[in-house]
């Protein structure tokens, strides 16, 4: 074959793989981005921890450390939305809504991010160990999981660990269902890392932990 006739044979190939797209096609896919809400419902609360708590930036699992939209259609598989993607990296989008929850929630006498060079009494770490559309079966649902862990920085022992679970049905069997459900389990996610906090000893003598190394 000569030279010209591979090249066009190279760009016919291209052109239905879709990897190049010709200008003024009007039938061409639109991508679309998300912003992660939270649905949830914040709340003052009852008593205010005197400590200040930092939070650390949140962690995430490999997977999920990237703005497309993750889903399963069978167990132990994982897929991503082509034409639909988050604004921000969901990580970095919850420790946003995290942040700005906490703060207007009130449990702590002050919140303040880990960068912030504020000096604090406890750190919150938290790491999202899941966060996909489970697909397997029309509308599906979202699956969010998360691990917190609160350091008492001064003492270096550990508070308190939980492992959050969320699981929210998605009102419609594409990518802006599994966002809108997203945003409720976020919500609800937030709501319960409220709730645990506020269980958390207010007083430095009621202070149960593990000495950390």
């Amino acid at each position: 074959m000569s030279m010209k006739n591979y090249l066009i044979a190279a760009m016919v190939t291209l052109s239905l793989s879709g990897c190049i797209s010709l200008a003024g096609n009007q039938n061409a896919p639109l991508i679309t981005s998300y912003v992660l809400e939270d649905a949830g419902h914040p709340s003052l609360a009852t008593t205010t921890n005197p400590r200040t708590l930092l939070i650390l930036d949140t962690a995430t699992n490999a997977f999920y450390n990237t703005d497309s939209i993750a889903f399963s259609r069978a167990p132990g598989t994982r897929g991503l939305y082509q034409y639909a993607r988050w604004a921000e990296r969901p990580g970095k989008r919850f420790n946003e809504l995290l942040l700005a929850r906490l703060d207007a929630d009130r449990i702590f006498a002050t919140v303040a991010s880990s960068g912030s060079g504020i000096k604090g009494d406890w750190l919150l770490d938290t790491r999202l160990l899941a966060f996909y559309h489970q697909a397997s079966t029309p509308p599906g649902s979202v699956r969010v999981e998360l691990r917190a862990e609160v350091t008492d920085l001064r003492h270096r022992t550990l508070v308190a660990r939980k492992l959050f679970t969320v699981d929210i049905p998605a009102p419609t069997y594409n990518a802006a269902g599994a966002v809108s459900a997203f945003n409720s389990a976020t919500g609800k996610l937030l709501d319960d890392i409220g709730g645990w906090l506020e269980t958390l000893p207010s007083q430095e003598s009621a202070a149960i932990g593990s000495k950390l190394p």
